[in-house]
């Protein structure tokens, strides 16, 4: 078998055998294939596309190119869940902790963020004392204590993604659906889970900007999912907008809080009760309907807020300041953004909030930029809302002063101001299964 041949029959349109992708992806991994030949490799897919088969065998090429995590040493079905990234998406806080209150281990690895804002990693770790940086055993026996974990991800999952995935982003290769969907399914599945959520962000502020590029993403992952044998399904949900109405690594903890005590806004309530009813819904807990009701009401009881805090001490966190958010990293300076014309807000580009943030210091520019736990944005008003001139929109959080007004002028290029109040657009968008 020869890396050429292999390149030239996905090149002309023929479909390629496992062994031929296995035979790819592991020479490329150990070093037995050039760059150039995986780059022409990763070109003649970009433009004759995977068949679902062929897209599961690169995913599972990918998968165990490292380490599988094995779960099965924890009792019961253990549930995940994915988000495609997103401006102030915080969900996994907040999902999480109601999963494992209603009795399903959840087992979670995360990553940390770069672009917008943090990562999930990033944000848990804003909280003084968070430990992230797990070893298996601890990981495992957190899990079987109090049914909840979020660790980050250990270096050598997937590592074959890894590579592919720098080729990919300087040879104009991203943005395939097969290609993404493995890179996402080959960690996922890495992590051990019986059964996955995934939440598949569209809009301005998300990956696939079109209802339509995020439908094939999501069956993709999907036929993935079940083709590994998993219980799975996916979520459509709106990203052209913020989530919430924090944005920013701290700021995100202190809304998580707040919908973990009952209160918080509704966009970002409905998305984590139907992501955290899905979860259980699939571990066999009840119907969707039956799932709605007892995750509600995980949040209801207090129930989900006691196991968020559990985990936080567990995992070395000072619960204090879960108790007391103000005791939370605050910012040094908070500016008043406001508006310049009256009407309704029609739009808000998600993206270009999620930039205004990262340059207050909420994100990362490159893998080594440091970030400021304490910066972001709190939205006063959001897309549909009335604004009058001179009405204060958001506050921006941030240490450093200088760079207010680049975000200022970043934040008014976001937002689009109107006569007429603009059609609502659901958040939760439809579901794939």
């Amino acid at each position: 078998m020869f890396a050429l041949d292999i390149i030239l029959k996905k090149r002309n349109g023929f479909k390629l055998t496992r062994e031929e992708i296995e035979y790819m992806v592991k020479g490329f991994t150990i070093g037995e294939i050039p760059d150039y030949q995986a780059a022409a490799f990763l070109m003649a897919i970009y433009f004759q596309k995977m068949d679902e088969n062929e897209t599961l065998w690169l995913t599972e090429a990918m998968l165990y190119s490292g380490d599988v995590i094995d779960l099965s040493d924890i009792p019961g079905i253990k549930a995940d869940k994915h988000s495609t990234g997103g401006v102030g998406d915080k969900t996994t806080m907040i999902v999480a902790p109601v999963v494992a209150s209603c009795g399903i281990p959840v087992a979670k690895m995360s990553g940390r963020g770069l672009g917008h804002t943090g990562g999930t990693i990033d944000k848990l770790e804003s909280i003084p004392g968070f430990r992230t940086e797990l070893k298996k055993e601890e990981f495992f026996s957190i899990v079987k204590e109090i049914g909840l974990a979020v660790a980050g991800q250990t270096g050598n999952l997937a590592p074959a993604d890894k590579k592919l995935y720098a080729l990919r982003d300087v040879t104009g290769t991203v943005d395939n659906i097969s290609l993404i969907a493995s890179s996402i399914m080959s960690k996922k599945l890495a992590s051990g889970a019986d059964a996955i959520v995934l939440d598949v962000k569209i809009g301005s502020g998300a990956f696939m900007k079109t209802t339509e590029d995020a439908k094939l993403l999501a069956k993709a992952m999907v036929n993935i999912g079940k083709g590994a044998g998993r219980k799975i399904v996916a979520l459509l949900t709106e990203m052209d907008r913020p989530l919430g109405l924090n944005i920013g690594n701290a700021l995100e903890v202190i809304e998580a809080v707040d919908v973990l005590k009952g209160g918080g806004p509704s966009d970002l309530k409905d998305v984590c009760n139907e992501l955290a009813s899905n979860m259980l819904m699939l571990c066999g807990v009840g119907s969707l309907e039956k799932c709605r009701e007892l995750a509600n009401n995980a949040i209801i009881s207090g129930a989900a807020y006691k196991k968020f805090l559990e985990m936080v001490i567990k995992q070395g966190g000072d619960p204090s300041t879960i108790e007391d958010i103000s005791k939370l990293p605050t910012a040094a300076v908070k500016v008043e953004w406001k508006a310049e014309q009256a009407g309704y807000i029609s739009k808000m580009q998600a993206e270009k909030l999620g930039i205004a943030s990262l340059l207050l210091g909420a994100g990362r520019k490159t893998k080594t930029d440091i970030i400021d736990p304490s910066a972001g944005i709190v939205l006063n008003k959001k897309t549909g809302d009335r604004i009058e001139k001179g009405e204060t929109i958001a506050v921006m959080h941030t240490s450093k002063a200088n760079c207010v007004p680049d975000a200022i002028r970043v934040l008014n290029d976001s937002i689009y101001i109107n006569e007429k109040p603009p059609e609502e657009r659901p958040v939760i968008i439809g579901r794939v299964e």
